[in-house]
């Protein structure tokens, strides 16, 4: 069993896309699909294979936007479990996946049983930033999704969401045709989600501080914060805590197992990426008790 799935591992190779959310990654992923010659794409919460969706539920399904993450990580054993199977009975070679930082897409191949990136093609690298921009206001002001799959596929699966549809019409190569270059269409569906009709929710820097206190507190009762910052961008939540300790912890393997602790706990309750916790050791403090 673990010699087969090593060389399911062995022969596929993962591309990433990479972007921050409303820059255009789904908009522009059959592009990227069909440069490099691959087939399968996973992109929030779908396994896509050329203009079908054969596993898993789309997060633009969810109600709330903490579920939508989940979702696209695949955080749900069952819904995991079933793309992981359908990619097993798949001829794949190439799957490219979408996310909003390298730690995502790493996330969601180690969960779905599929090999590190290979490569990572980056937004910024197949968009101008007049296109992100645009992009980024569409979905702010609009609330517009791009699902990269003919209109016919989300009417059929997710109706309630589908808004409208978009076709990309792009010349082949020239195949011996006396009119020149045969055009290619490609049709992407626009949705509303469910969660961009109630607007978003977001955490904030209390609420996540919160958090902390409680698994630190939940971990061991010989380690004080003193201070928490938190860092937000669109790769994901940075903390950095500062702690005294009590005399006699053993630093390292403890401590490193405290940042595990909070990443897990917080991740698993929450849906959010935490990018990384930074813990400053300020004291070692003699325990009178």
């Amino acid at each position: 069993m673990i010699r087969r799935f090593l060389f399911f591992l062995r022969r596929i190779k993962t591309y990433a896309l990479i972007g921050e959310s409303g820059t255009g990654k789904s908009f522009r992923a059959k592009l990227v699909a069909q440069k490099y010659g691959i087939n399968f794409i996973i992109d929030d919460g779908l396994l896509i294979k050329d203009n079908r969706i054969l596993a898993g539920h789309s997060a633009k399904k969810e109600k709330t936007f903490m579920t939508a993450v989940r979702a696209a990580l695949f955080d749900d054993k069952e819904r995991r479990d079933e793309v992981a199977r359908k990619l097993r009975g798949e001829k794949i070679k190439k799957i490219l996946v979408l996310g909003t930082s390298e730690k995502m897409v790493n996330k969601i191949a180690a969960r779905l049983q599929l090999p590190p990136p290979a490569r990572i093609i980056r937004i910024e690298d197949i968009a101008s930033q007049e296109e992100i921009e645009r992009a980024i206001r569409t979905r702010k002001i609009e609330g517009k999704h791009v699902i990269p799959v003919p209109s016919i596929e989300i009417k059929r699966n997710y109706p309630n969401i589908f808004y409208d549809a978009i076709k990309i019409f792009k010349r082949g190569p020239l195949r011996n045709a006396p009119l020149g270059p045969t055009p290619k269409v490609h049709e992407k569906s626009v949705v509303r989600p469910e969660y961009s009709k109630r607007g978003k929710v977001i955490i904030s820097e209390s609420a996540l501080s919160q958090m902390v206190i409680h698994c630190v507190d939940e971990y061991s009762q010989n380690i004080r914060i003193k201070k928490i910052v938190v860092k937000d961008d669109e790769a994901g939540y940075r903390l950095v805590i500062t702690i005294d300790v009590s005399y006699g912890i053993q630093l390292g393997g403890n401590i490193h197992e405290l940042q595990r602790y909070i990443i897990d706990n917080i991740e698993r309750y929450t849906g959010i990426l935490i990018e990384e916790v930074n813990i400053i050791i300020d004291k070692i403090i003699q325990d009178h008790n």
